[in-house]
């Protein structure tokens, strides 16, 4: 069985938001990760990711507790196997929301459970657009936001799948179809 789905995209690609929609519409867990990064006003330690300081990121990184970890504009990310293995484990369909090489990394420890899908915004002005349209971000942080955009596309030939969220509950049936085709037919959509 595929129970590890791994969601990746470009920044602004809508990827939190399409993992939210999955969440609410299937029985799928979402793979909490670790991050140094400042939490945002509207994120909660735990739901969306546990904030950890840059010293308890490297002592988890000294343990081997990690899956996969990446640098992303100056912040560190990491899955913990701990999660990954209780997954395997109980059977659950674990929903990750990771950068490409996250999904790579995921993908080859754990090559027989892992399902990749890659996300396109319809097009650059989309993606800019909705960038400033979020607010998060300064000038500066969008614009390395956007340079990264050439090295997270050029992996796109290594997703088992590759959607364009241009419509978010269009795209979230598109993902809930290829995961259950996969699961060949067990049922993870309402």
């Amino acid at each position: 069985m595929k129970n590890l789905v791994t969601i990746s995209a470009p920044s602004g690609a809508g990827k939190t938001t399409l993992c939210r929609a999955l969440q609410k519409q299937t029985d799928m867990k979402f793979s909490v990760s670790c991050t140094t990064r400042d939490q945002r006003n509207y994120e909660v330690h735990g739901v969306d990711y546990y904030f950890i300081s840059d010293a308890e990121f490297k002592e988890r990184l000294a343990r081997n507790e990690f899956a996969e970890t990446e640098d992303v504009h100056g912040c560190m990310y990491g899955t913990l196997k701990e999660t990954i293995n209780f997954a395997i484990l109980t059977g659950d369909i674990l929903l990750f929301e990771v950068d490409v090489k996250g999904s790579m990394s995921i993908k080859e420890l754990y090559a027989e459970h892992t399902m990749t899908i890659f996300v396109l915004p319809p097009s650059l002005e989309d993606l800019r657009a909705r960038l400033i349209k979020r607010g998060t971000d300064t000038e500066d942080r969008i614009a390395k936001r956007l340079g990264r955009l050439e090295i997270e596309i050029g992996y796109k030939g290594k997703f088992d799948f590759t959607v364009i969220n241009d419509d978010v509950q269009r795209t979230t049936a598109e993902i809930i179809t290829i995961i259950n085709k996969q699961n060949k037919g067990v049922p993870h959509g309402s």
